[in-house]
């Protein structure tokens, strides 16, 4: 199974890959100027790694969340993506990428961040997998 998580972002979206379960990278991000052309490049990413299912971060439990999956459905159908699709929470994703490449660069906004956040919400949906 290929998997792809995608922390979906109003400035960039990040993207992680997977084909085996033990190994998750992340993939350069997109950074979105309008939803048409995001959609688009996110379609393309999933066609060219012949993508299974898409893993998405979303804030469960909280306030947001409803309108936050009505958002990512809306985003998705723009995506035209038939495969399955599976949300896992993402509280705290952003802090801990941020916290792995502290020192490696300053104040660079250019979607490293928020793809090593969707590797971190992919490497913790995997793991709900083999509990």
């Amino acid at each position: 199974m290929k998997y792809i998580a995608i922390d979906l972002g109003l400035k960039r979206i990040g993207l992680a890959y997977c084909a085996h379960k033990d190994i998750v990278t992340p993939l350069p991000a997109i950074i979105r100027k309008n939803r048409n052309q995001a959609s688009c490049e996110v379609k393309k990413a999933l066609k060219e790694w012949e993508i299974d299912a898409v893993v998405i971060g979303i804030p469960l439990g909280g306030s947001s969340e409803a309108e936050m999956r009505r958002r990512i459905e809306h985003f998705m159908n723009l995506v035209d993506f038939e495969g399955e699709i599976f949300f896992q929470d993402e509280a705290g994703s952003s802090k801990e990428a941020e916290y792995i490449i502290r020192g490696e660069m300053k104040q660079i906004r250019d979607g490293r961040i928020d793809s090593i956040s969707a590797m971190i919400i992919l490497q913790r949906y995997l793991r709900t997998l083999k509990d």
